[in-house]
Protein backbone atom coordinates (compact mmCIF):
# COMPACT_ATOMS: atom_id res chain seq x y z
CA UNK A 1 0.00 0.00 0.00
CA UNK A 2 1.66 3.46 -1.14
CA UNK A 3 0.87 6.31 0.45
CA UNK A 4 -1.51 7.74 -2.08
CA UNK A 5 -3.49 4.78 -1.97
CA UNK A 6 -4.05 5.78 2.17
CA UNK A 7 -4.82 9.19 1.51
CA UNK A 8 -7.52 7.73 -1.05
CA UNK A 9 -8.84 5.54 1.73
CA UNK A 10 -8.77 8.29 4.45
CA UNK A 11 -10.98 10.68 2.40
CA UNK A 12 -13.51 7.78 1.65
CA UNK A 13 -14.05 7.05 5.65
CA UNK A 14 -14.10 10.68 5.89
CA UNK A 15 -16.63 10.94 3.46
CA UNK A 16 -18.79 8.42 4.35
CA UNK A 17 -18.31 9.28 7.87
CA UNK A 18 -20.17 12.55 6.75
CA UNK A 19 -22.75 10.96 4.47
CA UNK A 20 -23.76 8.80 7.75
CA UNK A 21 -24.01 12.13 9.62
CA UNK A 22 -26.17 13.36 7.24
CA UNK A 23 -28.38 11.08 6.20
CA UNK A 24 -29.60 9.37 9.58
CA UNK A 25 -29.17 12.67 11.02
CA UNK A 26 -27.43 11.08 14.30
CA UNK A 27 -27.12 14.10 17.17
CA UNK A 28 -23.30 15.12 17.59
CA UNK A 29 -22.92 13.78 21.58
CA UNK A 30 -23.62 10.28 19.45
CA UNK A 31 -21.69 10.97 16.29
CA UNK A 32 -19.80 14.75 16.07
CA UNK A 33 -18.79 15.29 12.13
CA UNK A 34 -15.74 15.30 10.76
CA UNK A 35 -15.31 18.99 10.84
CA UNK A 36 -16.23 19.23 14.39
CA UNK A 37 -13.80 16.50 15.16
CA UNK A 38 -11.06 18.50 13.08
CA UNK A 39 -11.97 21.77 15.02
CA UNK A 40 -11.54 19.55 18.46
CA UNK A 41 -8.17 18.76 17.07
CA UNK A 42 -6.90 21.77 16.81
CA UNK A 43 -8.22 23.14 19.86
CA UNK A 44 -6.95 20.50 22.12
CA UNK A 45 -3.86 20.00 20.08
CA UNK A 46 -1.17 20.43 22.88
CA UNK A 47 -3.37 18.46 25.14
CA UNK A 48 -3.59 15.66 22.94
CA UNK A 49 0.14 15.49 21.65
CA UNK A 50 1.32 15.74 25.19
CA UNK A 51 -0.83 12.78 25.72
CA UNK A 52 -0.01 10.83 22.51
CA UNK A 53 3.57 11.26 23.29
CA UNK A 54 3.17 9.26 26.71
CA UNK A 55 1.22 6.30 24.63
CA UNK A 56 3.83 6.49 22.01
CA UNK A 57 6.71 5.78 24.60
CA UNK A 58 4.75 2.87 26.13
CA UNK A 59 4.26 1.09 22.55
CA UNK A 60 7.50 1.69 21.53
CA UNK A 61 9.40 0.52 24.63
CA UNK A 62 6.88 -2.46 24.64
CA UNK A 63 7.46 -3.02 21.13
CA UNK A 64 11.09 -3.52 21.50
CA UNK A 65 11.11 -5.66 25.13
CA UNK A 66 8.46 -7.82 23.66
CA UNK A 67 9.95 -7.96 20.43
CA UNK A 68 13.79 -9.41 21.95
CA UNK A 69 11.61 -11.60 24.51
CA UNK A 70 9.85 -12.96 21.52
CA UNK A 71 13.36 -13.63 19.40
CA UNK A 72 15.29 -14.76 22.16
CA UNK A 73 12.23 -17.56 23.31
CA UNK A 74 11.71 -19.06 19.80
CA UNK A 75 15.90 -19.05 19.30
CA UNK A 76 15.75 -21.23 22.62
CA UNK A 77 12.57 -23.35 21.44
CA UNK A 78 14.04 -24.15 17.96
CA UNK A 79 17.43 -25.50 19.85
CA UNK A 80 16.41 -27.25 22.62
CA UNK A 81 14.03 -30.47 22.89
CA UNK A 82 13.50 -29.57 26.25
CA UNK A 83 12.64 -26.32 26.06
CA UNK A 84 9.85 -27.31 23.47
CA UNK A 85 8.94 -29.93 25.59
CA UNK A 86 8.46 -27.80 28.99
CA UNK A 87 7.96 -24.08 27.47
CA UNK A 88 5.64 -24.90 24.43
CA UNK A 89 2.69 -25.85 26.59
CA UNK A 90 3.30 -22.88 28.93
CA UNK A 91 3.02 -20.88 25.81
CA UNK A 92 -0.18 -22.10 24.60
CA UNK A 93 -1.96 -22.14 27.62
CA UNK A 94 -0.91 -18.71 28.41
CA UNK A 95 -2.92 -17.59 25.59
CA UNK A 96 -5.85 -19.05 27.03
CA UNK A 97 -5.99 -16.14 30.18
CA UNK A 98 -7.48 -13.20 28.04
CA UNK A 99 -4.40 -10.59 28.48
CA UNK A 100 -6.65 -7.58 28.92
CA UNK A 101 -7.99 -9.17 32.04
CA UNK A 102 -4.35 -8.98 33.79
CA UNK A 103 -4.25 -4.92 33.11
CA UNK A 104 -5.78 -4.85 36.53
CA UNK A 105 -3.30 -7.11 38.31
CA UNK A 106 -0.24 -5.07 36.15
CA UNK A 107 -1.48 -1.67 37.23
CA UNK A 108 -1.54 -3.23 41.20
CA UNK A 109 2.28 -4.89 40.86
CA UNK A 110 3.57 -1.66 38.46
CA UNK A 111 1.65 1.08 39.76
CA UNK A 112 -0.31 3.91 37.34
CA UNK A 113 3.10 4.82 35.66
CA UNK A 114 4.36 3.95 32.56
CA UNK A 115 5.63 0.10 33.30
CA UNK A 116 2.14 -1.49 33.84
CA UNK A 117 1.30 -0.45 30.13
CA UNK A 118 5.12 -1.06 28.86
CA UNK A 119 4.49 -4.80 30.73
CA UNK A 120 0.88 -4.63 28.72
CA UNK A 121 2.45 -4.19 25.73
CA UNK A 122 5.04 -6.37 25.61
CA UNK A 123 2.44 -9.65 27.02
CA UNK A 124 0.38 -9.29 23.93
CA UNK A 125 3.10 -8.72 21.92
CA UNK A 126 5.14 -11.83 22.98
CA UNK A 127 3.35 -14.80 21.85
CA UNK A 128 3.04 -13.42 17.95
CA UNK A 129 6.92 -12.87 17.91
CA UNK A 130 8.11 -15.89 19.05
CA UNK A 131 5.17 -18.09 17.70
CA UNK A 132 5.84 -16.80 14.14
CA UNK A 133 9.43 -16.91 14.18
CA UNK A 134 9.77 -20.26 15.81
CA UNK A 135 8.14 -21.08 12.86
CA UNK A 136 10.73 -19.95 10.49
CA UNK A 137 13.56 -21.48 12.12
CA UNK A 138 11.77 -24.91 12.40
CA UNK A 139 10.94 -24.75 8.76
CA UNK A 140 14.64 -24.26 7.33
CA UNK A 141 14.77 -25.67 3.96
CA UNK A 142 16.09 -28.86 4.35
CA UNK A 143 18.66 -28.65 1.84
CA UNK A 144 20.43 -25.79 3.57
CA UNK A 145 20.37 -28.04 6.75
CA UNK A 146 21.85 -30.60 4.71
CA UNK A 147 24.88 -28.25 2.98
CA UNK A 148 25.53 -26.94 6.10
CA UNK A 149 26.17 -30.39 8.05
CA UNK A 150 28.08 -31.44 4.34
CA UNK A 151 30.43 -28.72 4.97
CA UNK A 152 30.78 -29.35 8.76
CA UNK A 153 29.19 -26.05 10.08
CA UNK A 154 28.45 -25.67 14.08
CA UNK A 155 25.31 -25.47 15.25
CA UNK A 156 25.78 -22.34 16.64
CA UNK A 157 27.03 -20.90 12.45
CA UNK A 158 24.10 -22.98 11.08
CA UNK A 159 21.88 -21.45 13.65
CA UNK A 160 22.92 -18.13 12.30
CA UNK A 161 24.00 -18.08 9.23
CA UNK A 162 21.23 -19.72 7.88
CA UNK A 163 18.33 -21.07 10.00
CA UNK A 164 18.35 -17.06 11.74
CA UNK A 165 18.55 -15.14 8.02
CA UNK A 166 15.76 -18.07 6.80
CA UNK A 167 13.38 -17.56 9.55
CA UNK A 168 13.67 -13.49 8.79
CA UNK A 169 10.46 -13.09 6.69
CA UNK A 170 8.45 -14.69 9.40
CA UNK A 171 9.69 -12.41 12.20
CA UNK A 172 8.64 -9.87 9.64
CA UNK A 173 5.14 -11.16 9.57
CA UNK A 174 5.66 -11.39 13.90
CA UNK A 175 6.68 -7.68 14.11
CA UNK A 176 3.74 -6.85 12.01
CA UNK A 177 1.03 -7.89 13.90
CA UNK A 178 3.08 -6.38 17.26
CA UNK A 179 2.64 -3.24 15.62
CA UNK A 180 -0.70 -3.65 15.46
CA UNK A 181 -1.53 -5.10 18.87
CA UNK A 182 0.85 -2.67 20.73
CA UNK A 183 -1.37 0.16 20.99
CA UNK A 184 -4.17 -1.96 22.18
CA UNK A 185 -2.39 -3.49 25.46
CA UNK A 186 -0.92 -0.16 25.60
CA UNK A 187 -4.31 1.46 25.84
CA UNK A 188 -5.85 -1.30 27.26
CA UNK A 189 -3.79 -0.62 30.20
CA UNK A 190 -4.27 3.17 30.03
CA UNK A 191 -8.41 2.44 30.73
CA UNK A 192 -7.59 0.64 33.63
CA UNK A 193 -5.38 2.73 35.62
CA UNK A 194 -3.42 6.00 34.59
CA UNK A 195 -3.17 10.16 34.37
CA UNK A 196 -1.78 10.61 31.18
CA UNK A 197 -2.41 8.70 27.73
CA UNK A 198 -4.70 8.60 25.08
CA UNK A 199 -6.47 5.94 26.56
CA UNK A 200 -6.53 8.40 29.96
CA UNK A 201 -7.60 11.08 27.55
CA UNK A 202 -10.47 8.97 25.86
CA UNK A 203 -11.91 8.18 29.29
CA UNK A 204 -11.57 11.84 30.37
CA UNK A 205 -13.50 12.91 27.25
CA UNK A 206 -15.96 10.25 27.42
CA UNK A 207 -16.65 11.56 31.47
CA UNK A 208 -17.02 14.94 30.49
CA UNK A 209 -19.18 14.53 27.47
CA UNK A 210 -16.94 15.51 25.11
CA UNK A 211 -17.34 13.35 22.39
CA UNK A 212 -15.42 15.37 19.69
CA UNK A 213 -12.18 15.64 21.93
CA UNK A 214 -13.00 11.26 22.18
CA UNK A 215 -13.61 10.97 18.07
CA UNK A 216 -10.17 13.11 17.87
CA UNK A 217 -8.00 11.36 20.24
CA UNK A 218 -9.50 7.75 18.96
CA UNK A 219 -8.14 9.02 15.18
CA UNK A 220 -4.42 10.25 16.78
CA UNK A 221 -4.28 6.65 18.45
CA UNK A 222 -5.49 4.90 14.70
CA UNK A 223 -3.30 7.21 12.96
CA UNK A 224 -0.38 6.26 15.09
CA UNK A 225 -0.68 2.42 14.88
CA UNK A 226 -0.67 3.30 11.15
CA UNK A 227 2.52 5.03 11.04
CA UNK A 228 3.87 1.97 13.71
CA UNK A 229 2.63 -0.41 11.26
CA UNK A 230 4.20 1.05 7.76
CA UNK A 231 7.19 0.91 9.71
CA UNK A 232 7.73 -1.90 10.97
CA UNK A 233 6.73 -2.99 7.15
CA UNK A 234 9.52 -1.10 5.51
CA UNK A 235 11.59 -3.24 8.47
CA UNK A 236 10.24 -6.26 7.66
CA UNK A 237 10.69 -5.84 3.51
CA UNK A 238 14.29 -5.15 4.21
CA UNK A 239 14.61 -7.86 6.45
CA UNK A 240 13.01 -10.21 3.89
CA UNK A 241 15.17 -8.96 0.90
CA UNK A 242 18.25 -9.66 2.56
CA UNK A 243 17.85 -12.89 3.48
Amino acid sequence: MTWKHGILSAFVLVAAWQLLVIITGVPSFILPPPMKVAKAMWFYHALIAENAWVTTQEVLLGMIIGSVLGILTALHLATSRTARAILRPILVFSQAVPVFALAPILVLWFGYGIWSKIVMAVLIIYFPVTSAFFDGLMKTPAGYLDLAKTMGASRARTLWHIRFKSALPSLGSGLRLAAVYAPIGAVIGEWVGASKGLGYLMLLANGRVKIDLMFATLIVLAVLTVCLHLAVDILARKLAKDH
